[in-house]
């Protein structure tokens, strides 16, 4: 029987070894509004780290929490309205944008959106079709409108979550392959992923130049 997944932070903390099986980077940006997170990266959901990090540049905040395990990095998933990290919580209460990169099923590539701070979800959304990537709202499974989600935790109390299909994150690395060590090889997709997303955003402009 697999493990169950962790109920909480001092849980996940408690049953897996950091820097070993986990690990959180993060950065600050000063003056910056705007967090990106990735609380499901590295190998629970592969693209979502480097999509935020690139997101960030050096012009806004970055958090990510990374599955380093080689297999069942499900087991490291902390859902969303769970997510209690107390790191990445100081830096979700002190933003007053953020957006959150996770990574969702599907051989079709869309992005799925959410999150409560709905004019900003919608700009990314019509920026992202704009550039040629296609978009939906999202389910009510993973539409980011509990206010215990931790993209919503912010000073404002809304966030944006992008839920970005397997297919899609395939197309943003070479050969569409998402190991690890490929996901240094991005596409030119990825590129204009981010581009369209950024553009939007506070501060307009391109990642890292905001």
């Amino acid at each position: 029987m697999a493990p169950a997944s962790p109920t909480c932070w001092a849980d996940l903390a408690a049953r897996r070894a950091e820097d070993v099986e986990f690990r959180r980077v993060w950065r600050s940006a000063p003056g910056s509004t705007l967090l990106h997170l990735a609380i499901h990266g590295g190998g629970i959901e592969p693209g979502t780290t480097e999509l935020a990090d690139a997101a960030a540049g050096r012009a806004d905040h970055f958090y990510s929490l990374e599955a380093l395990r080689s297999t069942g990095n499900a087991a490291l998933h902390l859902t969303s309205t769970r997510f209690d990290e107390p790191q990445a919580l100081a830096m979700v209460r002190e933003a007053e944008h953020v957006v959150s990169w996770h990574g969702a099923g599907g051989e079709a590539p869309v992005t799925y959106l959410g999150g409560r701070d709905e004019a900003l979800r919608d700009a990314i959304g019509q920026a992202l079709s704009a550039a040629g990537f296609a978009v939906t709202l999202a389910g009510s499974d993973i539409d980011a409108s509990n206010p215990r989600n931790i993209c919503n935790r912010n000073a404002r109390g809304g966030g944006v979550q992008l839920e970005i299909s397997t297919a899609q994150r395939k197309a943003f690395f070479a050969r569409g392959d998402l190991s690890r060590a490929n996901r240094a090889r991005r596409t030119a997709e990825f590129s204009g992923y981010v581009t369209a997303v950024t553009s939007v955003l506070p501060g307009g402009g391109t990642p890292g130049g905001r």
